[in-house]
């Protein structure tokens, strides 16, 4: 597992946890992807730790969570948007992020690039919670 010392001592913990990848589909464009590198359950929380890939043009969509994620970007560059249609951030190589929790969080993740976009994000959310929620569009001009 790639720079786990930027997610934190849980994303520590849960690199001992490694469990065999799973794929699961993100909302968003064309060829975006995300897999399990390991889980765990803690109280009444899951700690998830997954590797979301986006391509070049393409996005998350928009969309929320119910626990919050802390994200390394291993490859590319991420541009973050939030529900004002306002960049909240530009993200590259070696940068790290931190996404709140709550339906008052929307937001997208585009990559404008021309490489992929490759993430390793912790999840910390309710035991059971979906990885996101999908959100209507707040009326960007953008996908």
């Amino acid at each position: 597992m790639r720079n786990l010392s930027r997610i934190g001592a849980v994303g520590t913990l849960i690199a001992g946890l490694s469990l065999p990848g799973v794929a699961y589909a993100t909302p968003g464009g064309p060829g975006v992807t995300g897999k399990v590198i390991a889980q765990s359950t803690i109280g009444g929380n899951d700690y998830i730790l997954r590797e979301v890939t986006i391509p070049p043009g393409q996005a998350t969509g928009w969309h929320f969570h119910d626990g919050t994620l802390y994200a390394s970007v291993e490859q590319g560059t991420l541009s973050h948007f939030d529900s004002t249609c306002a960049s909240d951030g530009v993200y590259a190589r070696g940068s790290s992020l931190k996404e709140p929790s709550g339906s008052d969080h929307v937001h997208i993740g585009r990559n404008l690039g021309t490489t992929d976009v490759v993430l390793e994000v912790l999840y910390v959310l309710p035991h059971g919670a979906p990885f996101s929620r999908d959100a209507a569009n707040p009326g960007c001009g953008f996908e």
